[in-house]
């Protein structure tokens, strides 16, 4: 039988691996470059201002967190990978806002019983592998009347498909963590949040990404920068042969989202709630 030890020690394993995925390649150069539209949409629709003090959950480099300072709000970016906190004090500093940085799992928030008046994640905090743990915890660090502002790719959009294109590529996932695009489902975030919340709104929207000019130029960003496609890769190995079908595989997949026109389509789901 499974004792608490094992499982505590299972999953601190889990996330220690979480942590060094995040950490490979580039992910600030993502945000920065291939989304900085996500994080000032967030925080416009959290109607987030000065004085507020606010908690951006699994905040990378602080592409919410530092929009959210600038509008004035005193704002805490937290995150499971403190490797990407000098990209963001450096943005922060060319933005010339203050912020405070903490590493914090988020599925174990290191602050207080509704502490903030308005917790966000945008496109963080989907990768917790334990949904229902760090929908509780989003819910406990709010306080009541507070703001909770999400933003989470959707399964059917461009990157839930890019997660579906890679998982047969993919090792299996551990017992009970669950898909991360599951956060762009509107009925699985309202079942997460339940009676907790009120005023849910749920928006289906796109972002348009300009940077590749091809399919190719895609797939080579990503695989150089962004830490779960380069994870999928490492998996492989030097097994050639699948190698070359995941890169013919991710192709495939951005032509059909308009790779080769210019401009691509992402899909993600906008969440606003009220804590109850």
């Amino acid at each position: 039988m499974t004792n608490q030890i094992e499982i505590d020690e299972a999953d601190r394993a889990l996330k220690e691996k979480h942590r060094g995925m995040w950490a490979l390649g580039d992910y600030p150069a993502v945000a920065s470059e291939v989304i900085p539209e996500l994080g000032p949409a967030l925080v416009a629709a959290c109607g987030i201002s000065a004085g507020d003090r606010v908690l951006d959950v699994a905040a990378g480099s602080g592409n919410a967190a530092i929009p959210a300072a600038l509008a004035g709000a005193s704002v805490v970016a937290s995150d499971l990978t403190p490797e990407l906190f000098d990209a963001g004090r450096a943005a922060a500093d060319r933005a010339g806002v203050e912020l405070e940085w903490r590493q914090a799992d988020a599925e174990a928030l290191p602050f207080a019983h509704s502490e903030f008046d308005t917790v966000i994640s945008c496109v963080g905090v989907m990768f917790a592998p334990h949904h229902q743990r760090s929908a509780d915890e989003l819910v406990r660090v709010c306080r009541p009347g507070g703001t909770i502002g999400l933003i989470s790719w959707t399964p059917e959009g461009f990157i839930g498909q890019m997660f579906a294109t890679m998982k047969p590529y993919a090792p299996p996932p551990p017992p009970g963590a669950s898909p991360a695009p599951l956060w762009g489902d509107e009925d699985h975030v309202r079942e997460l949040f339940g009676d907790h919340v009120t005023d849910l709104e749920a928006r289906r929207q796109e972002v348009r990404i300009g940077r590749f000019g091809n399919a190719e130029a895609f797939r080579d960003f990503f695989k150089k920068n962004y830490g779960p496609t380069i994870a999928v890769y490492r998996n492989l190995g030097f097994d050639t042969e699948r190698v070359a079908a995941l890169d013919q595989d991710l192709v495939d997949l951005a032509r059909r989202f308009g790779a080769d026109d210019g401009t691509m389509r992402w899909e993600y789901l906008l969440v606003t709630a009220r804590r109850t």
